[in-house]
């Protein structure tokens, strides 16, 4: 069974290709991604590497990680769930609909 890994610590320059190349040498790799801002479209600096079995997942840990990847020293564990986001979008302004969030209105209101 496939085993995914995060790999931290990534230089803004390195990509998939290198990745996946690079944890080749401890086994099989089944995915290799970069994680990407959506906003500025460039590296969050972080990964993950999927590895055919849990021997070249353990393999790939000890090979790589406090290890040095395009100049900078990356960090490498097994990969945990992603937690669960809040349903919804958009920010929480506080207050109740109206107002400024302080708890009063500031505009002129109907109250008849």
């Amino acid at each position: 069974m496939a085993k995914k890994l995060y790999v931290g610590g990534l230089s803004y320059d390195t990509v998939e290709n290198t990745l996946k190349e690079t944890f080749a040498q401890a086994g099989a790799v089944e995915s290799a991604v970069v994680i990407i801002d959506k906003m500025s479209g460039r590296s969050k600096g972080f990964g993950f590497v999927e590895m055919s079995t849990e021997e070249e997942a353990q393999k790939a840990i000890e090979m790589f990680n406090g290890k040095e990847l395009d100049g900078r020293t990356i960090t490498v564990n097994e990969a945990r769930p992603q937690e669960a986001r809040p349903q919804g979008g958009g920010f929480n302004r506080g207050g109740r609909g109206g107002g400024d969030g302080r708890g009063f209105d500031r505009g002129p209101r109907n109250r008849y």
